[in-house]
């Protein structure tokens, strides 16, 4: 039987986390802070929670350089359930839900107004360039109606009906009215797809999903109004989801229409553990959150913190660079291989977190014939996902250096058998 040691995992998620972190629960999760107590069992509501809960976003803070502030231009940190999926239907909610607000105070309370305003304005824009920005649009659509979700861009339609770019933003079909905007939509990087934005689109009232590339490179927090993020690939277990909200959509910047207008609309009122409002006053507390697994998140960020200390910039610009080296490891020896690789997604989008890529065309043999060696040699979890196929190598940033060296190793010689 492997140890731990003699094995590299790249599986898309839930994905590897660091050996001392997992070494640090194994004594919590029995006794924590010589309470006799194992963190699982303590209460949500004890000061003991509460300080795994305030270290943890305080680590975010430090690391992506997130304004803190009580006025509109300050950030609130959320810990929610329900995964990323969870937020594709919580964005709608409560993003259409001030935009309603905001629209039935133009026309004076006037509700009939605010129906014909509605129907004639309100739109969501959403970039779609891979599997979960889809999901996430037709989630849009499903809540409030096709009509009024505005499909920026659909990549498939630049790429002969499959993702693997990102379009050139002159052929973008923008929402030109802000008042009529109420967000644009992105997904940051593709797990399925392997694309990733170079760098955050320019839109109204951005929200991305960055579910798989959070903690890997620096990101310009005051340009979006939403982050968010499940936790299971680069910080943590999953059971959490991680919510960068900007003050001006919160209380008490922001009203929320009022549930009885939505739904004389036909508009939804969304689940009250997905109510950004309620989760921010409770400061996550509003129902029983998994403690252990904010604490998972915060020693992840700790050690992030410890491993890059602050040299000018954003803390996370460390990491960046280990994610961008163990990248160019990968991307060189598929480049140095094109009559046996074919790296799936164009160069200007390839993904530094999840690399795919076909082998001799996507020749199933060969494929087959390349995981088993890369299980032989403890190289784990590199199969494509199951409706696209192929080899996907999750570089997240809990994966070493030398896993990257290794699985680069394997690559050239693979290549040359």
């Amino acid at each position: 039987m492997p140890s731990r040691e003699d094995v590299y995992y790249y599986g898309a998620g839930p994905a590897p986390l660091p050996t001392p972190v997992l070494e640090e629960a194994s004594k919590v999760i029995l006794n924590y802070n010589d309470s006799g107590m194992g963190i699982a069992e303590i209460s949500h509501r004890s000061a003991d929670a509460n300080a795994i809960l305030a270290k943890a976003q305080s680590g975010l803070r430090q690391l992506l350089d997130i304004p803190e502030s009580d006025g509109p231009d300050g950030y609130q940190i959320l810990f929610l359930h329900g995964g990323g999926s969870g937020e594709f239907s919580a964005v709608v909610y409560n993003m259409v839900s001030v935009w309603i607000a905001k629209q039935l105070k133009a026309v004076g309370g006037d509700e009939t107004k605010l129906a014909e305003v509605v129907q004639q304005k309100l739109k969501m824009d959403y970039l779609v360039t891979g599997s979960w920005s889809l999901k996430a649009s037709q989630e849009a659509a499903r809540l409030v109606g096709g009509e009024h979700v505005n499909i920026v861009t659909d990549a498939r339609k630049h790429r002969d009906g499959k993702f693997g770019l990102v379009p050139d933003k002159s052929t973008w079909n923008v929402t030109s009215d802000n008042d009529s905007c109420t967000f644009t939509y992105y997904c940051d990087n593709e797990t399925v797809d392997g694309v990733e934005f170079p760098s955050p689109p320019s839109g109204h009232n951005l929200v991305a999903d960055m579910s798989s590339n959070f903690l890997s490179r620096a990101v310009d927090v005051k340009k979006h109004a939403v982050i968010f993020g499940g936790a299971q690939k680069n910080v943590g277990t999953t059971g959490i989801t991680i919510a960068i909200i900007k003050n001006e959509f919160l209380p008490p910047h922001a009203e929320y229409a009022d549930p009885k207008v939505l739904r004389k609309l036909g508009l939804p009122s969304g689940p009250i553990v997905l109510d950004w409002p309620t989760i921010a006053k409770n400061n996550s507390l509003y129902n029983t959150l998994p403690i252990f697994d904010v604490w998972i998140a915060g020693q992840v960020m700790e050690r992030l913190l410890a491993m890059h200390p602050a040299s000018g910039g954003a803390r996370i610009a460390g990491q960046e660079n280990e994610s961008n080296q163990k990248a160019h490891l990968l991307y060189s020896a598929l480049d140095n291989n094109p009559t046996v690789y074919s790296v799936v997604p164009d160069k200007t989008a390839r993904s530094r977190m999840n690399i795919c890529f076909r082998i001799k065309g996507g020749d199933a043999d060969a494929e087959k014939a390349f995981l088993k060696g890369a299980e032989a040699k403890g190289l784990l979890g590199l199969k494509g996902h199951r409706s696209v196929g192929g080899i996907r190598c999750s570089n997240y940033n809990a994966v070493p250096i030398a896993a990257a060296e290794k699985l680069a190793a394997y690559l050239q010689d693979f290549a040359k058998a």
